[in-house]
């Protein structure tokens, strides 16, 4: 007797295990990845196959049927040991490294939290952050890709806008409470003092009386700043858990400005690896969520 004959479709068989294990479309279509009314359609082709209903649908809750239950109970130990089975036949993937060029306090500010995110769905890419203040040589494979500040206008490269940087400066309550005239601008010598030029113009501000600091990168300016140093050019995106957190206030009363300062995924302008693709996916994702 020919198997397949009796099969039902397999996706419809899979919707159905998920809804009756939660007892819910809504948690059954989060972990399928699904949307509801796709994981409704796969349930009701499961029924029209089998030629009765599976499910009592109430108003704020469903329930199987004396025949949901029985054909749970069958096919659940079925859909286990076919998992098993493939886990024991799976070869596992080898290991890819993946190297990413970017500066220290995007990797510290925002990139490190979301991470996991990533490294869950993607287990055997190894993620390899190479912090380092000059832009590193995609086009010489010294890293896989990289992420930047700026304008977009590096040579050679592919440059795809990820998100754009809303820009203030920032200060402690304290510096604040008592600040001078003369007050010192706190800047990262990683970049070329764009922020200030681009603000100070926008808002027709003269900075000519305030002194420059410059430290080494960024992630020392915030910490700068939140000791009471100075001034430094906030990027809202990096420094959201100060702002929350009042550590960190705005220094003037104008409104933050929005810039055409950005994030920036640096590509080469050949193929990219698969793992760089899979990553650069996901970091656009994780941008427009953010």
């Amino acid at each position: 007797m020919a198997l397949h004959k009796d099969l039902p479709p397999l996706l419809a068989l899979r919707a159905f295990e998920a809804v009756a294990r939660h007892l819910s479309f809504i948690k059954a279509a989060h972990e399928l990845s699904v949307t509801q009314s796709a994981l409704s359609h796969q349930v009701h082709k499961l029924e029209a196959f089998l030629g009765k209903p599976l499910f009592i649908r109430r108003t704020r809750a469903i329930d199987l049927t004396a025949d949901g239950q029985q054909y749970y109970a069958h096919i659940r130990p079925a859909l286990d040991a076919i998992a098993a089975a493939t886990r024991e036949q799976r070869v596992a993937p080898s290991a890819t490294v993946l190297r990413i060029g970017l500066l220290a306090s995007f990797a510290a500010l925002w990139l490190a939290p979301r991470l996991a995110g990533f490294l869950e769905r993607h287990p055997h890419i190894q993620v390899e952050l190479l912090p380092a203040i000059p832009l590193a040589n995609v086009a010489a494979a010294e890293v896989d890709l990289a992420i930047r500040y700026g304008k977009g206008d590096w040579p050679d490269v592919q440059a795809t806008r990820l998100m754009a940087e809303v820009i203030s400066p920032v200060c402690s309550p304290a510096f604040k409470a008592g600040q001078r005239h003369n007050a010192p601008l706190l800047m990262a010598t990683s970049h070329r003092p764009f922020e200030w030029t681009d603000w100070s113009r926008h808002y027709h501000v003269n900075l000519e009386h305030h002194p420059r600091v410059r430290l080494h990168d960024y992630n020392i300016v915030v910490e700068a700043a939140v000791a009471g140093q100075g001034i430094a050019m906030g990027r809202h995106r990096l420094i959201e858990r100060r702002l929350q957190d009042g550590s960190l206030v705005e220094a003037f009363d104008w409104p933050p400005y929005h810039s055409d300062i950005g994030y920036w995924l640096i590509t080469p302008n050949g193929p990219a690896s698969e793992a760089a693709e899979c990553f650069g996916q996901w970091l656009k994702h994780a941008c427009r969520d953010a």
